[in-house]
């Protein structure tokens, strides 16, 4: 029953499972990524801000260690878009993940013309269908309760607003989701997979530090909190993380920059952008050097189900086992009812 409902997604992916793993700087790189594929699962390696000549050799060490399908993650507002484009066409990659914005279709065909099918992520139906329009061959949809940089509306409620409405290319679930149950419920209601970050964070095979993963093991949903905007002239994507020193620093840090515009001492345009760069550095100081006060614990709401380190197989075997699980329950119900 799992293998049907998720068929459209498997097929899409090319994967024995329709699970992505969410693209986290830092952590979705060679290691995670090819541990996911070779699972079954979708790796998908996180550009950020590398430069082209990184992801390329990002690429083909991935390579080296899985012959399974895995994709790359862009970020259309990097300096380099159309170089790391060429990366991914100079190496074959499948599938292409936009994030960071409406890709536009110049974008999408650049990528779609060497092969490639392309995802973007939609905040709502309304988006959803415009990235349809551009492209696009599948959507990720992804609530406020995932790690990182988060939109305003909940899994749930984006989930029922868009897979009745967008049923013309697969949609992929994201947000929250930490057990197959919740996976299942999802791909009934019509998903064609899902995604997952935050459960792969504390995987054997992910190179995050120690104090990283002892942070996400210890923390409860209730820690993973929003970022804070001071000043609505001065807009903020919410960031979610594990609540410490860094979030008590952004909130003074934004309070200074906006009194450095008020003195004249600063344009807001530069002002803006010295917010924006923020958590760039602290998310490597956190996941990378281990600094996991001064730094950016970025996870998802789902931290408080990631118990343990374990390899990424235990991981997928479990999600799997807890799906098919309840499936058989609700056979059994239905047919005693």
């Amino acid at each position: 029953m799992l293998d049907r409902l998720w068929e459209r997604g498997t097929d899409f992916l090319g994967t024995r499972y329709a699970i992505m793993g969410g693209a986290m700087s830092w952590v979705s790189e060679r290691n995670l990524v090819s541990a996911l594929s070779n699972a079954g699962a979708f790796g998908v390696i996180a550009n950020g801000s590398m430069p082209p000549e990184l992801l390329e050799k990002e690429i083909i060490e991935t390579k080296k260690l899985t012959d399974k399908p895995f994709g790359v993650n862009l970020i259309i507002m990097h300096p380099q878009l159309e170089q790391l484009i060429e990366v991914c066409k100079r190496q074959n990659v499948t599938h292409v993940v936009l994030a960071g914005g409406i890709p536009s279709s110049s974008t999408v065909k650049a990528i779609k013309d060497y092969g490639a099918k392309v995802m973007g992520f939609a905040p709502s139906a309304l988006i959803g269908r415009k990235l349809v329009r551009n492209g696009v061959d599948a959507l990720v949809i992804e609530g406020m309760e995932a790690g990182g940089h988060i939109g305003p509306v909940t899994t749930s409620v984006l989930a029922q607003e868009v897979l009745p409405q967008i049923t013309d290319v697969p949609v992929f679930i994201a947000g929250g989701i930490a057990r197959g149950e919740a996976m299942v419920s999802y791909l009934e209601m019509g998903a064609s997979g899902v995604q997952l970050g935050t459960r792969f964070v504390c995987a054997t095979e992910s190179i995050a530090h120690k104090n990283f993963k002892d942070t996400f093991i210890r923390s409860q949903a209730r820690d993973a909190i929003p970022s804070v905007q001071i000043d609505p002239d001065f807009p903020v994507i919410p960031v979610r993380a594990i609540a410490n020193k860094a979030t008590d620093a952004f909130a003074r840090m934004q309070r200074e920059v906006i009194e450095q515009v008020n003195k004249g001492e600063l344009d807001k345009k530069a002002a803006q952008l010295k917010i924006e760069h923020f958590w760039a550095g602290a998310l490597r100081k956190a996941v990378i050097d281990g600094d996991v006060e001064h730094g950016s614990v970025m996870a998802g709401q789902s931290v408080g189900m990631v118990t343990k380190v374990e390899p990424v197989q235990d991981i997928i075997n479990e999600l799997i086992a807890q799906g098919e699980d309840y499936l058989k329950q609700h056979r059994r119900v239905a047919c005693s009812a």
